[in-house]
């Protein structure tokens, strides 16, 4: 049940990252239910080998480089899923940032212990 209202958040915040930011398409309920989907999947398998593989990148620029993964990771999924479009790399920087602030803060509000 945790998991199926996680993976809610997580669509809500990404239904909501057009509304903020204009560069990030969105077409509808069911698209973002497979973005954050396919989402959620891309940074549970995808994300974690970028990372070990970027260390010393990520080590120079004191984490910052993290947010360039996060983009891409973003950007991946929108090339994937028909109905989510990201204008660019920017734009998918943003977005990333964007989305996981809302999914951070509807968590915190939703799914205390």
């Amino acid at each position: 049940m945790r998991l199926l209202l996680a993976w809610l958040i997580n669509t809500i915040a990404l239904f909501a990252v057009p509304y903020i930011l204009r560069t990030v398409y969105v077409q509808d309920l069911g698209t973002a239910l497979v973005a954050a989907l396919i989402l959620a999947l891309v940074n549970t398998l995808i994300r974690p080998i970028l990372v070990l593989l970027t260390l010393p990148v990520t080590l120079v620029t004191l984490g910052l480089f993290i947010f360039v993964i996060n983009g891409l990771m973003f950007w991946l999924v929108a090339n994937l899923v028909g109905g989510f479009a990201v204008a660019g790399f920017w734009s998918a920087v943003g977005g990333a940032l964007i989305y996981s602030v809302i999914s951070w803060g509807l968590s915190a509000l939703l799914l205390r212990k």
